[in-house]
């Protein structure tokens, strides 16, 4: 299997891990990378949506 090109994070690991203790549950170092590509997944679909309605700008609506 390929390694995926390596990107920057887009959380903030020190809110979600408080969040995710705060439940009493534990964060693998792993959850947090996969968490950041969700959210890259999320807003590159936005993007599609909002170019397919001829926006430049992302709209609440659009996630």
């Amino acid at each position: 299997m390929a390694k995926k090109k390596s990107r920057e994070s887009l959380v903030v690991a020190s809110k979600i891990k408080a969040y995710i203790k705060s439940k009493k549950m534990m964060t693998s170092a792993e959850s947090l990378e996969a968490i950041s590509d969700k959210v890259y997944d999320l807003l590159d679909a936005a993007i599609v949506r909002t170019k397919g309605n001829k926006r430049s700008t992302v709209k609440a609506q659009d996630l």
